[in-house]
Parts: structure tokens; C-alpha cells; sequence
């Protein structure tokens, strides 16, 4: 090798341990590995980000964090939110009164009383103009507008009117709508499926949505039929092939036969499964699950999210 080549290569090196150390500092370089946002110090104690072996990839800064989502993170320091890559670094300032999670390349943010969309350069694209609004879905999201609720697309325009008492992101090609006191789903024409009727709703998700008639929960499929009968105190999305649900005040998960395949026995914060694991809460503590029910990180939490990438 050549004296140049030598030099190159040396050179080459003292780059890289520099890049790495900078990496270290601002957070584990894991490459697409998934993250969850906990919190730890009691009540007023900070929120950071672990790996799957339960150790902190993040250290806990922040006043507030959600779940990472397209890569970014909003988290909240000194009352204001911005967006933090996957080592920690801000790339969007804090300067939201709130922040939601980056979906399909636009995350709500909150300035002054309204609501609108930015970019991940940060950048303002839907004026923020909404009473209320909720994350783009499938291309469209749902806005709130004198009084009543109805969709825009990414370009802001109002796609499907505002006549809705509620109306949450579609899922499957259906959204949860809200007329009087009744729920039913509509599709992104704007046309009812599945009529009006349940007491309460989720969302569609691997074809089934809960829905609520009088004070019990079941699953119905996208045909409006019920697929597990009414049943539960409280019931959730389906989730990698499991559902959360509470029966007599404690949460455990069925299969899609409704079948018990882990037994209601944690506190009610527990939390759907992803990137299987599922957060748990035991006493006043979280920890995280895996499908059989397992405890694979202790509870040591005061809260905790889902494993995200």
C-alpha cells in the first residue's frame, strides 16, 4: 500500500469514530430498529426511548414524547413540540402548542387555536385553520369545521362536506362517523357501508372494528356482522392477530375466534401489541409483553408506548 493509500485509509477511520461517537451521543446508532417511548422519575420525571432489550437508546429529556412514526418523533420540551430523528436530534425546533405523529408525510400541529399540517422540513402546508383534526389516513383526514366534522386531502381541500357529529382517519377503506348518538362507517366516497347503529366504535383494523351495543363489546367484520358476539367491558383494535380487551376491570387478549389466549390480568393502561410486544401495566409500573403472555422487560415504567420504527 501506498504511502497516500495508507493516509486515506487512516483518514477514513478517524471519520468514522468520529461520526460513531456523535451517534453515541445523541443515541443509539441501531439502524431501523424499533423504539418505544417510556417515562421514568415519578410525576414529574422525563420521557425517553428504549430498544427491545429494554435499554435506553434515548435518554429521558423530554416533558412529553410520542411514538416515532416515518422515522421523527414529536416530542415537547419547555411547554412547545418539535421532531426528533432517531438519535435524538431535533430536526423541527419546538415551537407547536401541540404536535402530532408524522402519517403518509404530514404530521398536526397546533398554532394558536387551530390546527393544520406541516412537512417533515417543518414547513407549513395546510394553514392551520381547523378547530379540530386528526392524522391523514389513506389520503384523507378528518377536519372539524363549524361544528361539524368532514375530510380534507393533502391538498387541504374539503373532499367529503362536514355533517358528521364525529369522524375519526380511515382504516381499511372505512371511517368511523358519528350521526346523533349513533356509529356507523362510511367509505372515502362518503356513503354509509354499514348504517348508523352501535353505541360506540373503533376503527377497521386486519377486517375487524369494535363496536359497542348497550354496555358490552364485540367484533364486526366489514359486512356489519358480528364475528365475536358482545361480550367484553372494554374492547380494542386487532393488533398483529391479538385484540386487547377487559373483562371485570383487568385486560388480557383474544385471537380473531375470540378465543382467550392471554388471561385478563393487567391494569387498564395496557396497550395494544406491536412489533411483538405489548406495554402492560402491573400495579403502578410498565413493562412489555410478547404474545404468550411472557413479561420480557420488567415493569420499571411510569408510562410507557408502543415499539415503533
Amino acid at each position: 500500500m501506498t504511502k497516500f493509500g495508507m493516509v486515506l485509509v487512516l483518514l477514513a477511520i478517524l471519520l468514522g469514530s468520529c461520526s460513531n461517537s456523535g451517534e453515541e451521543a445523541l443515541g443509539s446508532d441501531s439502524g431501523e430498529e424499533a423504539m418505544a417511548v417510556v417515562k421514568i422519575g415519578g410525576k414529574e420525571g422525563k420521557y425517553g426511548f428504549i430498544n427491545k432489550a429494554g435499554e435506553f437508546v434515548i435518554n429521558p429529556q423530554f416533558g412529553y414524547a410520542e411514538d416515532f412514526s416515518e422515522g421523527l418523533a414529536a416530542v415537547r420540551i419547555g411547554g412547545k413540540w418539535g421532531f426528533i430523528n432517531r438519535y435524538g436530534k431535533f430536526v423541527i425546533k419546538p415551537q407547536f402548542g401541540i404536535a402530532g405523529s408524522f402519517s403518509e408525510g404530514l404530521a398536526l400541529v397546533n398554532i394558536g387555536d387551530h390546527y393544520g399540517y406541516i412537512n417533515r422540513a417543518g414547513e407549513i402546508v395546510i394553514k392551520p385553520q381547523f378547530g379540530i383534526a386528526w392524522d391523514f389516513s389513506e389520503g384523507l383526514a378528518a377536519v372539524y369545521i363549524r361544528g361539524k366534522e368532514g375530510y380534507i386531502n393533502q391538498a387541504g381541500e374539503i373532499v367529503i362536506k362536514p355533517q358528521f357529529d364525529r369522524a375519526v382517519s380511515f382504516t381499511e377503506g372505512l371511517a368511523k362517523v358519528k350521526i346523533g348518538d349513533k356509529y356507523g362507517y362510511i367509505n372515502r366516497a362518503g356513503e354509509f357501508v354499514i348504517k348508523p347503529q352501535f353505541d360506540d366504535a373503533g376503527s377497521f383494523s386486519e377486517g375487524l372494528a369494535e363496536v359497542r351495543i348497550g354496555d358490552k363489546w364485540g367484533y364486526i367484520n366489514r359486512a356489519g356482522d358480528f364475528v365475536i358476539n358482545p361480550q367484553f367491558d372494554s374492547a380494542y383494535p386487532f393488533s398483529e392477530g391479538l385484540a386487547r380487551v377487559n373483562i371485570g376491570g383487568k385486560e388480557g387478549f383474544i385471537n380473531r375466534a375470540g378465543e382467550i389466549v392471554i388471561k385478563p390480568q393487567f391494569d387498564l393502561w395496557t396497550r395494544s401489541f406491536s412489533e411483538g410486544l405489548a406495554s402492560v401495566e402491573i400495579g403502578d409500573k410498565y413493562g412489555y409483553i410478547n404474545p404468550t403472555g411472557e413479561i420480557v422487560i420488567t415493569p420499571q415504567f411510569d408510562d410507557a408506548g408502543d415499539f415503533s420504527k
